[in-house]
């Protein structure tokens, strides 16, 4: 390192817009846009076993709810007061 520091580090503003422009020519991609910022875009091969995934665990939301229904009613029934 040099004992005497840089006065102005940063590019000119016409070479960071010439090596902005060449990174973005060099690192396009045809992938999906996300459709919200913070969304990971995942590969289209996952589309199946995501779907899947999202029906399993709907089903088991659903499964859950019916099965503290009917435990409280049964409760319910057993003691005569409602939860």
């Amino acid at each position: 390192m040099s004992d005497h520091p840089l006065p102005d580090a940063a590019l000119p503003e016409p070479v960071r817009d010439h090596l902005g422009q060449q990174l973005r020519s060099v690192f396009t991609t045809d992938e999906a846009a996300p459709e919200y910022l913070g969304d990971p875009v995942t590969p289209a091969a996952f589309g199946p076993q995501l779907k899947r995934l999202e029906v399993r665990l709907k089903t088991h939301e659903e499964g859950t709810g019916a099965v503290e229904q009917a435990l409280d009613g049964l409760v319910e029934d057993l003691t005569g007061k409602a939860r």
